[in-house]
């Protein structure tokens, strides 16, 4: 696969897209089919047979799902003599744009585990094609990658794919746009027939069907609308009208007026309607069965934005003043990196889109979020897995560099002589599931350490840190397929083989029941000068956290210097619990009595003294509470531990709908486990491990104890039950795929 894109294009005639969808709407079916209609191949690569094009890692091929985004360029329209590079035409064709415009465009994942792929491959794109299965209409993931569209307003059309599967409804498919999305969703097109009787495609803006003829979409003709399916196109055509009549004052009038409008007109009404993120543009087709994916691509050019039709992108000067800088090749550098990868044969790969200007292979940059410069070794234009080499990039264009060493997510690009402007950064949601991970063998410890920060250094979501109080190295992810294509890649691409398994649980204690008139008297008498300290305390919960200490003495009956060794001597008892030896937290407690010695009391002899009242205090407080510490939330039994706000995690619409029909098991009992750095352990995951490599199944082999306390391993007599989670594996590589999947 090879194509030429070292020419340059007129901004106006570049389409920067991508695609996104709930996982098995078809995406890179779809993008398949482009591939092949454009001519940058020439045979149509399969998901299920392990084939696609932009499924090129051996983990998407052997699940059928996509992990990674992937990026391509091809070039659509034109009668010339020149077809993406190529002399000649393809012959099966059907296209009415009269130029050749360059389509740059970006194969997202469903899965909600990567949707960190769909985040950063929308805040760098212009415009989007929503793709909806015809059956399932809107599904979890199809509300979260539209919101993360809405987050960065881009214009996007829609596509109804699967019209040839048993229950496709086009028309409810689009209800449930309207419904679940709050979209104004718009059908430009309409659909002849259905499920294996799908045969064309009624173009409402012509008021023209096309027929297909055979299974490749090749073969097709244009005819008059069927007479069955007249009056809805009628029905809808004003439909169509009346969302667009208010874009164009002429075209309005010729609308009430009753008058013949011209296709062009209505095409400019859509267009300026879809940028301003008013409407959605609903197109239907079969990926798979090729029929509906060439009007698409006619629709891309008419609806979707240019870089000259976006908004300036905004900067922020070290003094703090905004600046916009537009899509000119002229102006000053200003690029975003929106990715790295790690590549096994050019090292780090760093994706980039270019805002302004011009970036020349060999050049030096400025990495303006960490104040850091670098030299630009190679530019690439990527195309899934094989590479161009470029020697320049221009405004409004995707590409990968090489040799940016310091770059990562997120950092902003400029020349090494301009004014340091700081680019809009991305912020990603925080892992939510933790497993332990250690090497088999010594030899892969200093190996497993290097490769699991370039990992993290290309994922956001994938974090890496060292437990303190186990011993235990923790890698935290978006969810349980995510670790696993980490410990996957660990072994193929690193050659780290590692096992995963719980985190141990780290306790917290605390009372629930005050006490008072709590003694503790130490005396010592061996010859000569003696220990003598006597201490009154009071115990109760703390209910607003914390730890926290009151000096109730009066009369002097506890002179003031020894106090804050009673007070030193209660917090040194709080390190261990009475009941498993955990640190007890969200405690009070009230000094209120005591007594000395002329000689023989000192600092010493009343922080033990402290510390006795303290310890026979907790003894004494009816029951102690296992809980996490008090800087994270409490989760109830079975439920993940929130980190932060979720209104807009991908996780929250989705657990609410697939979770709805599993009630939350009851509380047997008043007093609770709750772990610290450990949620609940989840059901066994679903996927296929036939494929996976061996070495790799997670959960088979325990990991063993880094000589913890005996009072520290009780997690296996006090484990959680599984909490109703609601993901499931909706979709996933272990469901079936009869039509296109993702």
């Amino acid at each position: 696969m090879a194509v030429s894109v070292a020419r340059k294009t007129p901004l106006r005639r570049v389409r920067n897209i991508g695609i996104m969808a709930h996982i098995d709407a078809g995406k890179t079916t779809t993008t398949e089919r482009i591939l092949l209609y454009t001519g940058l191949t020439h045979r149509l690569g399969e998901v299920h047979d392990g084939n696609a094009v932009m499924d090129w890692m051996a983990q998407e091929r052997e699940r059928g799902i996509t992990i990674t985004s992937a990026a391509t360029t091809v070039f659509w329209g034109g009668t010339g003599t020149s077809k993406n590079g190529k002399a000649g035409r393809q012959e099966g064709l059907h296209t009415r744009i009269p130029d050749q415009y360059r389509i740059n465009i970006i194969d997202t994942p469903g899965h909600v585990d990567f949707t960190v792929e769909v985040e950063r491959s929308l805040r760098v794109l212009d415009g989007a094609i929503a793709l909806f299965d015809s059956v399932a209409g809107v599904e979890p993931q199809s509300e979260t990658v539209w919101r993360q569209a809405d987050k960065y307003s881009v214009p996007r059309i829609a596509f109804v794919n699967k019209m040839d599967r048993i229950g496709a409804d086009f028309y409810k498919a689009v209800d449930t746009m309207a419904d679940r999305l709050g979209a104004n969703a718009v059908p430009v097109q309409l659909p002849i027939g259905a499920e294996s009787e799908f045969r064309g495609i009624v173009d409402l803006v012509e008021m023209k069907a096309i027929m297909y003829l055979d299974d490749l979409g090749a073969e097709w003709e244009e005819t008059e609308i069927p007479e069955e399916l007249r009056a809805r196109a009628e029905e809808y055509r004003e439909k169509l009208m009346d969302a667009v009549a208010d874009q164009d004052e002429e075209l309005m009038m010729l609308y009430l007026e009753g008058e013949e409008i011209d296709p062009d007109q209505i095409r400019a009404a859509i267009r300026k309607a879809t940028l301003d993120t008013r409407m959605t543009p609903v197109f239907c087709g079969s990926a798979f069965k090729n029929k509906g994916v060439q009007p698409l691509l006619d629709g891309v050019v008419d609806y979707l934005p240019s870089p000259l039709d976006r908004p300036p992108v905004v900067g922020m000067t070290p003094d703090g003043e905004e600046i916009q800088l537009e899509a000119d090749e002229d102006g000053p550098l200003a690029a975003l990196a929106f990715k790295v990868q790690a590549d096994p044969h050019v090292g780090k790969l760093t994706y980039m889109r270019v805002y302004s200007g011009t970036l020349r292979s060999g050049s030096y940059v400025m990495n303006t979020s960490k104040g850091r410069r670098e030299r630009v070794g190679r530019l690439l234009q990527l195309h899934a897995n094989s590479r161009e080499q470029r020697e320049e990039v221009y405004a409004g264009e995707l590409v990968a560099a090489i040799g940016l060493s310091q770059t990562g997510t997120g950092d902003t690009l400029v020349a090494a002589e301009g004014e340091p402007v700081v680019l809009e950064q991305m912020i990603f949601p925080e892992p939510v599931i933790d497993q332990a991970i250690e090497p088999k063998t010594k030899a892969d410890q200093e190996k497993l350490s290097v490769a699991l920060q370039r990992l993290a250094e290309e994922d956001p979501t994938f974090s890496v840190r060292s437990d303190e109080e186990t011993g235990q190295t923790v890698i935290a992810g978006m969810g349980e397929l995510h670790l696993e294509i980490i410990l996957d890649r660990l072994l193929r691409e690193f050659r780290v083989d590692a096992n995963i398994g719980k985190p141990q649980v780290a306790y917290r204690e605390t009372i629930r029941k005050r006490v008072e008139n709590i003694e503790g008297r130490f005396v010592r008498q061996t010859g000569g000068r003696g220990q003598y300290g006597h201490a009154v305390i009071n115990a109760e919960h703390n209910d607003e956290g914390g730890y926290e200490f009151d000096n109730k003495i009066v009369g002097g009956v506890i002179p003031r210097e020894y106090i804050p060794s009673v007070d030193k001597g209660i917090q040194g008892a709080l390190d261990n619990g009475v009941v498993a030896g955990f640190p007890v937290v969200d405690v009070k407690f009230e000094l209120i009595d005591g007594s000395f010695h002329d000689v023989d009391s000192s600092e010493m002899a009343f922080q033990i003294a402290g510390s006795m009242a303290a310890k026979e205090a907790l003894k004494r407080a009816n029951h102690v509470q296992r809980k996490v510490r008090e800087e994270q939330a409490a989760p109830e039994r079975g439920h993940h531990r929130p980190r932060r706000p979720r209104q807009n995690h991908p996780y929250r619409r989705h657990n609410r709908r697939l979770g709805q029909a599993r009630p939350r098991r009851p509380r047997k009992q008043e007093c609770s486990l709750r772990a610290d750095r450990q949620r609940p352990r989840r059901a066994p995951a679903r996927h296929n491990h036939s494929n996976v490599a061996p070495g790799v199944r997670h959960g088979e082999s325990p990991l063993r104890p880094r000589g913890l306390p005996r009072t520290r391993r009780l997690r296996k007599e006090h484990d959680h039950r599984s909490g109703p989670d609601g993901r499931g594996d909706p979709g996933g590589e272990c469901c079936g795929r009869p039509h296109a999947p993702d």
